[in-house]
Order: C-alpha cells, then structure tokens, then sequence
C-alpha cells in the first residue's frame, strides 16, 4: 500500500478524496490527524493548514517530498494515477463544468454549511454546550436556499449534475450535503428533489459507505429539525 490520506473523516473534504480514492479502487490508509492544535509534522506537509494531505510513499516517505495537499488537488491527482472508472469528463466544455461545480460545492454550499449549520450544532456538542440553534435556523433558512437552488437547477430531471454517470461534480456535492444530514437530516426533498436524490444515490454507493459509518459513530447525537420554524 502505497498511499496514506491523512486527516479527519468528520471534513467533507476528507470524505471527498476518501470517495474518489474508493471509487477508482485505490488501495490507501485513512490515517487520522488531530488538527486541534495541528502536529507540527502536519503543519510541514501542509502549507495551508487545511485536511485532508496525501501521501505516495512510492515519491516520497518523509517530510513534503511525495505529498499532495487540498482535497482537489488529491482528487486530481488520482484521476491520473488511476484513470478508471473517469470521474472528470472526457470533453473539454463538460470537464470545465465538472469542476466549476466541484468548487462550487466545495466553497459556496460549503461555507454556509460549515460555519453556519454544522459549527454551531455540532461543535457546541464537542464542548458540551447546547446547540446554537437560532444561527444554525437562520442560515438555513436566508443564506442556502441560494446554493442549493442554483445545484437545483443544475440537476433538473437528470441523474447526475453532468454527464449520465458519476463524476467529482456529484461526489463533492454528496460529501458536502452529508455534513448537514449529520446535525439537521435530510434534505427537503420537496423543495430539492433533484438534490435530495442525488444526495440519497450517492450515500449508497459503496465507496461513501466507510467513511459515512465513521461519522455516524462520532456524531452520534440524533440530529435536529431546524427548517422547522
């Protein structure tokens, strides 16, 4: 075994290259890291101190050489060491789009998503604190209904956001929409249908199946209502 992902199954960002290293069948260790406060190894292999960083042990053992920070970058990376099953469009048009929407996902639906629903739910149960439900309620309720109507309107009746088949487009949305199954459950289908079964299919494939019993085990709280008024 040649590759070890380093970080915190929690991050979607994690739970991406995690998906897209499954779905080519890569064989890889998922090696958790503690970035509260982050080691000081980690910090020199990650210039940005973000997760999740990649390691080839065939390029490199120790230190930078052989490291691939940013969930992107990784999930690139991959799709060039193992080119199939493709997860980026062949066409030049399509492949552009694949990864508008990758980071889309990853920073737009992310961002309300992050700081505004799973922060203040799930972070105050860290600190066994109650729940911020009134910042958690109001992004909601003012601040993703933008995203999730433009990834609405991108999916329509179809499967998959670009092409008939899975690509980083649809992964990414899926690991970025289960950060907020985990403390508000599922999505609203009615108003979301595309993205809500998009969302349902993707949980299902195999390759989201470990990652997603490992944070079920660390959130373990059942989660709460909050488009509820």
């Amino acid at each position: 075994m040649s590759l070890i992902l380093y970080g915190a199954p929690l991050s979607p960002f994690v739970r991406k290259a995690d998906a897209v290293l499954r779905e080519k069948g890569a064989e890889f260790e998922l090696e958790s890291v503690n970035i509260m406060p982050m080691p000081d190894w980690f910090k020199e292999i990650s210039p940005a101190r973000r997760i999740p960083v990649l390691r080839d042990l065939s390029v490199g053992q120790e230190g930078p050489i052989g490291t691939i920070p940013d969930s992107s970058a990784i999930c690139a990376y991959a799709e060039r060491r193992f080119p199939e099953p493709a997860l980026y469009p062949q066409d030049p048009f399509l492949h552009g789009r694949a990864v508008w929407l990758e980071e889309y996902c990853d920073t737009e639906l992310m961002g309300p998503i992050g700081f505004g629903v799973f922060r203040p739910i799930q972070f105050n149960r860290f600190m066994n604190k109650e729940p911020d439900l009134d910042t958690a309620r109001k992004t909601y309720r003012e601040k993703l209904p933008i995203p999730l109507d433009y990834l609405e309107g991108e999916i329509g009746d179809r499967e998959f956001l670009v092409e008939d088949r899975v690509s980083i487009a649809d992964i990414t949305l899926a690991c970025v929409l289960a950060q907020l199954e985990f403390v508000a459950g599922p999505l609203d289908a009615k108003r979301w249908p595309g993205v809500a079964g998009l969302v349902e299919r993707m949980s299902q494939r195999e390759s989201f199946r470990p990652c997603l019993e490992i944070c079920a085990k660390i959130v373990s709280q059942d989660p709460i209502d909050i488009a509820a008024s």
